[in-house]
C-alpha cells in the first residue's frame, strides 16, 4: 500500500507510535486519511480554513465578541506559510476592518504560541482598548513524509491536529469577563550558541529530534535553554527565601573543593507560587525530563501527559489544550498562578504566567475535552 515506504520504515512509524505514549484518539487532516496520503497544496489550505474558522467561531460566540472589534491578527504556523498569508485568509473570511493589525509569524515550532501572545501583548502596550486574537496551529497536510530517512519519519507518526485561538484585551470592562489576567512574559533564545542551532536544525526541527527519539545532545542544549528561561523567571515571580537558597547554592558550588564541587544547583520550588503546570507535549520523554528537572510531581505532569495521550503532538496549540484540561477538572481557582512553558526550534523556551481572575467551573462541558475528560486522569 505504501510504496514509498521500505518494511524497515514502516516498522520503525509502528514502533514510535505503539511506544510514544500518545492513544488512539488523535486527529489527523483529511488529506492524510487516504492511502497513499495527499499533500498537495490545497489540502493545505482546506486543512487551514478548517481548523481556523471553527476555532474562530467558537471563540467569537463564547465571548460575544464581533469580528469587526478585532483591532489585533496574530497567528503562528510553523512549516505553512502561503502568499496570501494565513492572516489574509481569515481577515478575508470574516470581513475584519481595513486597519486590522495582523502578522503571520513561522518557522519557530512548538514555542510560536507564546510568541504571539508576546507579540499581541507589545502592541496592547502602545494602543488601548483594544482586542487581539492569538491562533496557534500547525498544518499537517503538507509535511506527510514519503521517503526512508529515519530522522525524518516523526513526522508522520507523532504530530498531530490541533488548533487554539485566544482573546487578548486590554479594554476596561474585560476584567469583569476574562479568565486570566497576563502576569509575566520571559522569551529565551540560544541561536546564537552553534552548538544549539545546529543541533535544532540537523533533523528537522527540536520537536522532530526530542519528540520521537531520545537525542540526549538536543535534551542537554533544550535544557540548558529551559534553565536559562526559569532563572530569569524566578528572579521575577519566587519569593525570597527561594531566591536566597538559590544563589547559595550556586555559590557554594563555584567555591567549594572536592567532595562539595559536584555539588547540584538547588532547584527553587516553583510550587510555591504556581499551582498549574502546562508545558509543550513533544514526547513522553521530553514532558517527563521537564518535570523531573523542575522537580515537579506526577500530579502536577498530569495535564499534560493526558493532553499528549489523548491529542499527541499538536506544536503550539497543545498548551491551551493541556490549560483546558485542568480547566475541565475544575481545578484552576481565582487567584491561581498557570505557567505555560513553550518550548521550540533554535532552541527557543518561552514562559508565560497567567493569574485566574474566577473560578473556572463547566469546562468540561464544552471545548477540546467535552466527552472524554472522565476518561483521562
Amino acid at each position: 500500500m505504501f510504496k514509498c515506504f521500505d518494511q524497515d520504515s514502516i516498522s520503525h512509524m509502528a514502533k514510535l507510535v505503539t511506544s510514544s505514549g500518545q492513544g488512539e484518539e488523535t486527529y489527523l487532516p483529511p488529506a492524510l486519511l487516504y492511502i497513499p496520503p495527499k499533500n498537495y497544496f490545497q489540502d493545505a489550505i482546506h486543512e487551514a480554513e478548517m481548523l481556523f474558522f471553527t476555532v474562530i467561531d467558537d471563540l467569537l460566540c463564547k465571548t460575544q465578541t464581533s469580528p469587526r472589534e478585532i483591532d489585533v491578527l496574530v497567528l503562528n504556523c510553523s512549516s505553512f506559510s502561503p502568499a496570501p498569508s494565513l492572516t489574509s485568509v481569515i481577515v478575508n473570511k470574516y470581513s475584519m476592518r481595513t486597519d486590522i493589525k495582523s502578522f503571520n509569524i513561522s518557522g519557530m515550532g512548538c514555542s510560536a504560541g507564546l510568541i504571539g501572545i508576546n507579540v499581541a501583548q507589545n502592541v496592547l502596550k502602545v494602543h488601548k482598548n483594544y482586542n487581539a486574537i492569538i491562533i496557534s496551529a500547525e498544518i499537517l497536510s503538507n509535511n506527510w513524509y514519503a521517503g526512508n530517512d529515519k530522522s525524518k519519519l516523526g513526522l508522520n507518526s507523532l504530530f498531530r491536529m490541533g488548533c487554539s485561538a485566544v482573546l487578548l484585551s486590554n479594554k476596561k470592562e474585560a476584567k469583569y469577563t476574562s479568565k486570566y489576567k497576563l502576569s509575566q512574559l520571559v522569551r529565551t533564545q540560544t541561536a546564537y550558541n552553534d552548538k544549539s542551532y545546529l543541533t535544532a536544525t540537523r533533523e528537522e526541527d527540536s520537536e522532530g529530534i526530542t519528540g520521537f527519539t531520545v537525542n540526549r545532545t538536543a535534551l542537554q542544549v533544550a535544557g540548558e535553554t529551559l534553565r536559562l528561561n526559569i532563572t530569569t523567571l524566578g528572579t521575577l515571580i519566587l519569593p525570597l527565601k527561594e531566591k536566597i537558597y538559590y544563589s547559595l547554592s550556586i555559590l557554594k558550588k563555584k567555591f567549594s573543593r572536592g567532595k562539595f564541587s559536584k555539588s547540584k544547583v538547588y532547584m527553587p520550588d516553583f510550587t510555591s507560587v504556581v499551582q498549574h503546570f502546562c508545558t509543550t507535549t513533544s514526547g513522553k520523554t521530553v514532558v517527563l525530563e521537564i518535570g523531573k528537572g523542575l522537580n515537579l510531581s506526577g500530579r502536577e505532569m498530569e495535564a499534560t501527559l493526558m493532553t499528549f495521550q489523548r491529542f499527541g503532538n499538536q506544536s503550539a496549540s497543545s498548551l491551551w489544550y493541556v490549560l483546558a484540561y485542568t480547566e475541565a477538572k475544575e481545578r484552576v481557582k481565582k487567584g491561581d498562578k498557570v505557567w505555560q512553558i513553550g518550548i521550540g526550534s533554535g532552541f527557543k523556551c518561552n514562559s508565560v504566567v497567567w493569574e485566574c481572575l474566577r473560578h473556572i467551573m463547566n469546562e468540561s462541558k464544552n471545548g477540546p475535552w467535552a466527552n472524554s475528560i472522565n476518561h483521562h486522569y
